[in-house]
């Protein structure tokens, strides 16, 4: 009896063994949790190809767009914790933490962190036709005329609003939010004139700053971009210790196991350090940050409790 005993157990543990060692012998769901085309996509889209190339198996980034990135979140955190479903998480999801009051889902509980991936800037800009050719200037005009300047966002909550309302909040410059639809519609008010300034994430106005067709004032992450390093930092430029950076992270339901999340932290990791991979990230305007789960886990609860504060202080709801 003991000896039949002994095999079975044996035989579950070389079953277990047996499934992790094929990881993944099927395709692989990346959630992306906003619409094609934006800065979420440009990033996920060729990392999921070369993650294809690395595992051997097929990663598909499955686009799941609506309320600031919470419908998306909301599918990934009731998927089963088996490794076949991931999700990106950025700095939006950090915001509505605080800025919904009813989710389906807990930011902290819900989600096992993989690694950090990249991060992108901010970038504060200007039409040519606004009298301001840096961050003081701007300062100066918005307090001449308090709630006058216009400035467009993706969307109520999203990483440009609050970038913007962090920005009056230390400056003690009054502006005016006008919301839309997500970034491209916000780029598309900004270049016809409809608003005065927008904090726009870099990989898309990028190509409207080389066209000339805006003028960027400084960037509002905490070190100077690499894509435009000689442009300054909104806290060099005259706000000390703003910081508004724009991070992405990789995440997979609570639940997965270890050994499957050190599996895709290493592959990531190994897809992240690629010199091609680098070199289409710093054009796009990201920077690679790969690390472990524990570090990505602790940035994500202080962007949770930093975000929270600037909600609470510019008394913002979305719901």
């Amino acid at each position: 009896m003991k000896r039949k005993l002994t095999i079975v157990l044996l035989g579950a543990f070389t079953g277990v063994s047996a499934a992790q060692a094929q990881y993944p012998d099927k395709v692989v769901r990346w959630i992306v949790t906003m619409p094609p085309g934006g800065a979420n996509d440009i990033l996920a889209r060729p990392l999921a190809q070369r993650l294809s190339e690395s595992m051997g198996q097929q990663v598909i980034v499955d686009n799941r767009g609506g309320a600031g990135g919470t419908i998306g979140a909301d599918a990934a955190a009731k998927a089963p914790p088996d490794g076949y479903t991931l999700v990106l998480l950025t700095v939006a999801h950090a915001i509505a933490a605080s800025l919904y009051t009813r989710l389906n889902y807990d930011l902290a509980r819900d989600f096992a962190p993989v690694t950090l991936l990249a991060v992108s800037a901010s970038v504060l800009v200007v039409p040519p036709s606004l009298p301001v050719k840096s961050v003081k200037e701007l300062i100066a005009l918005a307090r001449a005329r308090p709630g006058e300047l216009n400035y467009s966002s993706s969307g109520n909550g999203t990483p440009p609003h609050l970038a913007a309302e962090l920005f009056s909040y230390m400056t003690g410059a009054k502006m005016t939010h006008v919301p839309y639809k997500g970034g491209g519609p916000s780029m598309v008010a900004l270049l016809g004139g409809e608003v005065a300034l927008s904090f726009a994430s870099l990989p898309p106005a990028m190509p409207q700053i080389r066209a000339g067709k805006l003028t960027p004032l400084a960037v509002a992450s905490p070190q100077r971009a690499p894509a435009m390093p000689n442009l300054p930092t909104i806290s060099e430029a005259g706000v000390p210790g703003y910081e508004a950076e724009i991070w992405y992270g990789l995440s997979v339901p609570a639940g997965t196991s270890k050994d499957i999340i050190a599996r895709l932290n290493a592959e990531m990791l190994k897809v992240l350090r690629l010199p091609a991979v680098a070199q289409q990230l710093d054009h796009s305007g990201f920077q690679a940050r790969p690390g472990s789960p524990d570090q990505y886990g602790a940035l994500k609860r202080r962007e949770i409790d930093k975000w929270a504060k600037v909600i609470a202080a510019a008394r913002i709801r979305a719901d």
